[in-house]
């Protein structure tokens, strides 16, 4: 059972307790359908390091060691790199556009509403908007 995360301080303690739980559950369904199983439950951390993987109740494999778990491949974690970044980029251009976009529409929408003809905020008004009955 692999359960993933971003990095390696992803959670509180009460969250890591939860994950533990979790899987001890999980351990415990499986095992009613098969007592033979052997189930090994992994927090996957996709960045990071963990020098001590064994936390007792489970692994905890945080960057080149969890891309090699899922993968078999002890180069994954240097190879997806290009790739991820190619999306990123183009996924970060919509976004500043879109952003912009955004913004430019607020601005018109709140200058309609909250800006007299010199541009100035008319104060009276937005509280009227925010606070009136």
């Amino acid at each position: 059972m692999v359960t993933i995360k971003s990095g390696p301080n992803w959670g509180n303690s009460s969250q890591i307790a939860k994950m533990v739980t979790d899987f001890k559950i999980a351990k415990k369904t499986l095992r009613t359908s098969n007592s033979q199983l052997n189930i090994i439950a992994v927090n996957g951390c996709c960045y990071g390091k963990d020098s001590k993987p064994d936390k007792g109740d489970y692994f905890k494999y945080c960057g080149q060691r969890f891309w090699e778990f899922i993968s078999g491949n002890n180069e994954l974690f240097t190879e997806i790199i290009e790739p991820l970044g190619h999306n990123a980029k183009e996924k970060n251009d919509d976004f500043v556009k879109s952003y912009a976009q955004m913004i430019n529409k607020f601005t018109k929408e709140f200058s309609n509403s909250f800006c007299k003809d010199t541009g100035e905020i008319d104060w009276e008004e937005l509280v009227r908007f925010n606070s009136g009955i």
